[in-house]
């Protein structure tokens, strides 16, 4: 099983970061029907940036390039609350993953498994009771990633983003925090 570590992205790693996130959309098939990322409009440079400088970007490195990121926040949004979870948290006591990106060529090796195992031991030594997310009903990939970790399908809405206009989202849980290993899976 592949072991990564994720570490906090600083604010002049922006333009590398901007760059993998490019890298990310240019060259990952289909990814203009399973994400709806598109360059300049999802991720944005300032929402990049913005993250970085709340300290919720996490970049994945090897041989110090950039292989991986997502962004982190140890909290969740109020968009969040009118899913049904398993259990009603407070938004401080949910971690939640975003824009999970993966180099391009390095896609399908085990990279995303690992940054999430790794996400999830993070969360857990923060003292986060969840980690939550929510994935296009379009983006199987992810979908089906996400459930090999554990997961839990949470519930559907449909809502409206920027980058995607109206579309169906599924939100997805992960609440075995306790007790759980990073180094023997989920």
């Amino acid at each position: 099983m592949r072991t990564v570590h994720l570490e906090k992205a600083k604010p002049e790693e922006l333009d590398a970061v901007i760059r993998f996130y490019d890298d990310v959309i240019d060259n990952t098939p289909g990814i203009e029907d399973t994400a709806r990322w598109r360059k300049g409009a999802h991720p944005t440079a300032e929402g990049l940036k913005t993250s970085i400088e709340r300290g919720n970007l996490y970049l994945c490195k090897e041989n110090g390039e950039i292989v991986g990121a997502l962004d982190y926040p140890m909290c969740q949004g109020d968009d969040y609350h009118t899913i049904n979870w398993k259990e009603k948290l407070p938004d401080e006591q949910v971690a939640t993953v975003h824009i999970l990106g993966v180099k391009p060529g390095l896609q399908g090796t085990g990279i995303a498994s690992a940054i999430i195992r790794d996400a999830i031991a993070l969360a857990r030594a923060n003292g986060m009771k969840a980690v939550r997310l929510d994935t296009l009903a379009s983006n199987i990939p992810a979908q089906h990633l996400y459930e090999s970790l554990g997961f839990e399908f949470r519930g559907k809405q449909h809502q409206y983003a920027e980058n995607t206009g109206w579309l169906d989202f599924f939100f997805y849980e992960f609440t075995a925090m306790d007790g759980w290993q990073p180094d023997r899976g989920c």
